[in-house]
């Protein structure tokens, strides 16, 4: 495994409480970068993935603890870049509501070039820790970033030496329009949605294919379909296993599951055993485009009953299903691959614990004797393991095209 994803919510989930004391997913949640922190100290290879909002932090903390959880883990970080699509935030932060979708990527992408400035603040070489001179850093090796923007006014320099990585791992998950433009300048890995192979193939490409522009290679990014997995020893006992979970969900929690994810849709005062009306089905949606377009296509054109939506929802969320035993479930992967939908998978395990150890214990020895999966790590950090690049400091940078300038002087 690259890394450990937690993605994070900083509200409860949506609706009553009688509802949400049913599901917690989103209840009595530890604070992922403490929980990360916790976990560098007990891993020595995997990867520190957490989920960090630009509309509810500030570059410079931000900046901050994720290059402190690099020094933390020598290299192991990654920062799941969101702008947050789920109204209950906001009420937590002072505001009424969520900005404008295009507002959040707008503050997104200068948020994210100011947070990767902070990170080069010093250079690599920076801390010289000379006796004899005393200096414990070199102060021409030190940048004050000095940005003023649309949306941010940051000083800096970041007082914390260079990442270990040079820049944690930037992740993204947006699949809109202004996701997928974000994610083709910025990301390093992308959590895609990947409803249906075709949908992730066609994803695949065209975020890949806007990279060219920005001056990037399409390797510099790794697009990894999130996939829940239900495997057992045969078919019919993975089935049982999906079957179970759908029997034990109570519909009030389903509901309130649905509700997260598909601000725009009124479910209230509905036969569950009906189709959703289309009346009650907007347009689009000020929370995520791309799980949205995918609810939308379950209710309007695969007209299921709401009960149906409840069952489908918690079983795959918008994702596909990957279910059967270790072949099948292998087969699949690779098929995906193969197809270009994706570099890889992030394993969305609907119990933790023991169904990933299914997916260790039975799908990963299948992978490895076919010779599609590693049997040992190829690097100390996770961009080593990924195959992504060290970044270059944009100081460093700037002054090599100066010197480049003085000679040609």
């Amino acid at each position: 495994m690259d890394f450990l994803f937690i993605a994070d919510s900083p509200a409860v989930a949506p609706g009553p409480f009688e509802a949400s004391a049913r599901w917690t997913n989103s209840m009595n949640r530890l604070e992922p970068l403490t929980l990360l922190s916790a976990l560098a100290t007990q891993t020595s290879h995997l990867g520190l993935a957490a989920t960090a909002s630009t509309s509810f932090t500030e570059p410079y903390n931000l900046a901050r603890m994720f290059a402190s959880l690099d020094h933390l883990s020598g290299g192991r970080a990654a920062w799941n870049v969101v702008t947050s699509d789920h109204l209950a935030t906001s009420y937590n932060y002072g505001q009424d509501g969520l900005e404008p979708h295009s507002i959040r990527y707008e503050k997104a992408d200068e948020f994210l070039d100011v947070v990767k400035g902070l990170w080069d603040s010093y250079d690599d070489d920076a801390f010289v820790a000379d006796k004899e001179s005393g200096y414990y850093f070199a102060p021409d090796r030190l940048h004050q970033l000095d940005h003023e923007g649309a949306h941010f006014k940051v000083r800096g320099p970041l007082n914390m030496a260079r990442p270990p990585q040079g820049h944690p791992v930037i992740v993204q998950a947006g699949g809109s329009d202004a996701g997928r433009e974000l994610a083709a300048r910025t990301a390093e890995v992308i959590f895609s949605v990947g409803s249906s192979l075709e949908d992730a193939k066609a994803f695949y490409a065209d975020v890949k294919g806007r990279m060219a522009k920005y001056g990037r290679d399409p390797d510099d990014l790794k697009i990894l379909p999130g996939i829940p997995v239900y495997v057992g020893k045969t078919h019919a006992e993975a089935q049982a296993k999906l079957d179970a979970l759908s029997d034990s969900l109570h519909p009030d929690a389903g509901l309130s599951l649905l509700q997260m994810f598909m601000t725009g849709v009124d479910f209230s005062g509905l036969d569950l055993d009906e189709p959703v009306p289309e009346d009650r089905v907007q347009q689009a949606s000020n929370a995520s485009k791309a799980i949205y377009s995918v609810a939308r296509k379950l209710i309007l054109e695969d007209r299921l009953t709401l009960r149906q939506m409840i069952q489908h929802w918690a079983a795959q969320s918008s994702h596909t299903l990957f279910l059967g035993d270790p072949v099948e479930v292998a087969d699949k992967m690779q098929h995906w691959i193969d197809e270009g939908a994706g570099d890889g998978f992030i394993i969305m395990s609907p119990v933790q614990g023991s169904y990933l150890k299914d997916f260790t214990s039975l799908v990963v020895p299948e992978l490895q004797k076919r010779g599609v999966f590693r049997t040992e790590y190829t690097g100390k950090t996770l961009r080593e393991n990924l195959g992504l690049a060290r970044p270059v400091s944009r100081f460093k940078t700037a002054k090599q095209e100066t010197a480049k300038q003085d000679e040609n002087a």
